[in-house]
């Protein structure tokens, strides 16, 4: 651990190999991990708890009820709050938690609102205002911050939504992340363009239930969950839709913009939608019914039923 003697540092929480640089104040209570990084001009208030690996740039202040796990990066000059509705000289009973999760980034000049939850190796951009949850390996960008695409997926198997760049067999185009492309039959006439889904043949289960989703403002990002038993065939029907596909493991992701193409995703497949164009029409055949038991909607516990079943 080294200390620079013109900094302040009165917590005794402090791991191994640990830098803290000139001007910096850290108060009792405070918790910090090993092998972190303070650069000058940072202050760390008590209720403050920091993971190990975490670099922390200068003109930085972490306010009461803040975590931060580890590897987290933290730019210049980054803005925390811990109280939506600031008053001189009074003091909440509670303050607002703050989260930012594992191998996480946030850029410089980058706001970040009180009770935020910025999820497990998200990108925040330089200048963002975050006035709400950033879900894992999400990257976002302005104010208020809107999700802009998800890290990874462009570097394992981005697809993009043209059949001469794909290799087919039969319907099925590719396996992307465990869950499966179909390129359905266009049939184009003077009259208007057909396309068609046989059931048991293109959609590889029984059909239970249906439901569409349109109206969604572009800046929404819907799905964000998995499933224990039901698959599920996605089209877009009208309009553009981004679909991430997760298998735990690697991400993919593919543009859903003409009606003639389907996604197969199995159970236990993580998928996301956003960018939803104005006239957007996303509709979902489903193998089951609606259980509100069989979703999984916290990206950490879908990762630990993931390793859970590759252990068995």
């Amino acid at each position: 651990m080294k200390i620079h003697p013109q900094s302040d540092v009165q917590s005794r929480k402090i791991g191994s190999n640990t830098r803290i640089w000139q001007y910096c104040v850290v108060l009792p209570g405070a918790v910090i991990g090993r092998n972190c990084n303070l650069c000058a001009h940072v202050l760390i208030e008590n209720d403050v708890t920091i993971g190990d690996g975490v670099t922390i740039k200068s003109g930085v202040q972490l306010w009461d009820g803040l975590e931060v796990e580890d590897d987290v990066f933290i730019g210049p000059n980054v803005t925390f709050s811990n109280d939506p509705f600031p008053r001189s000289l009074q003091r909440p009973r509670e303050y607002s938690r703050t989260v930012v999760r594992k191998g996480a980034s946030i850029g410089a000049n980058a706001t970040i609102l009180p009770g935020v939850t910025i999820g497990e190796h998200a990108m925040v951009a330089a200048g963002a205002v975050v006035t709400r949850n950033v879900p894992a390996y999400g990257i976002v960008i302005g104010n208020p911050a809107v999700i802009t695409g998800y890290v990874d997926t462009d570097n394992t198997h981005r697809l993009k939504a043209n059949p001469h760049s794909l290799s087919t067999a039969g319907n099925k185009i590719t396996e992307l992340a465990g869950c499966f492309i179909h390129e359905l039959p266009r049939i184009e006439d003077l009259r208007g363009n057909l396309s068609v889904v046989e059931f048991q043949k293109d959609v590889p289960f029984e059909v239970k239930r249906c439901f569409w989703v349109y109206g969604v403002p572009g800046r929404e990002v819907r799905g964000e969950h998995a499933h224990f038993k039901c698959h599920q065939f996605v089209m877009c029907v009208a309009g553009s839709v981004q679909l991430v596909l997760d298998n735990g493991y690697e991400r993919a992701q593919i543009s859903l913009d003409r009606p003639s193409l389907g996604v197969h995703l199995p159970p236990m497949k993580w998928g996301v939608q956003y960018k939803y164009s104005a006239d957007a029409v996303l509709i979902v055949f489903s193998s089951h019914l609606y259980d509100a038991n069989d979703y999984i909607r916290d990206y950490d516990i879908f990762l630990q039923h993931v390793q859970d079943l590759r252990v068995a």
